[in-house]
């Protein structure tokens, strides 16, 4: 793989082009990754490829080892890891709930106290998620409850 960088003050907006004999996995990964930056998650659904916004994102799960991305209005799937997305996703609103599960924070309507130290989580959308034990406390730490 070779990269170039062309600095140039003239320039208004970033470009960044790509060429290769054919699309890899890793290039789709490189792409993914570059659109997150940018606010927006590609994601399929029925053979299509999505671009989402970040921001209309109230949960992403992992499945089978199969990555579900859930908005208000449709669940999609993504070709990245959860651990993957977790790196790129932590400082734009998004916690950790459990081995197969992030939440953006601002859709979380309640918490409840569940058994064994867990925290049952009402989402916006009125889905229910269990927050482990072992995420719960940073959970409350970083909405600011006790």
């Amino acid at each position: 793989m070779k990269i170039a960088i062309n600095v140039d003050e003239n320039v208004k907006d970033i470009e960044i082009t790509i060429s290769c004999s054919r699309l890899t996995p890793e290039i789709e990964k490189m792409l993914a990754t570059l659109r997150i930056m940018d606010w927006q998650l590609t994601a399929s659904k029925g053979g299509e490829t999505y671009l989402l916004d970040v921001s209309k994102v109230i949960y992403l799960e992992s499945v089978d080892r199969k990555t579900f991305v859930y908005t208000g209005e449709s669940v999609y799937e993504s070709s990245l890891k959860l651990y993957e997305l977790e790196q790129q996703l932590d400082e734009r609103g998004f916690f950790r709930a459990s081995k197969s599960c992030l939440v953006q924070l601002k859709y979380i309507r309640s918490l409840k106290a569940d058994i064994n130290r867990r925290i049952r989580v009402t989402l916006e959308n009125g889905e229910q998620i269990i927050v482990s034990r072992q995420y719960a406390e940073g959970l409350k730490k970083k909405l600011g409850v006790k």
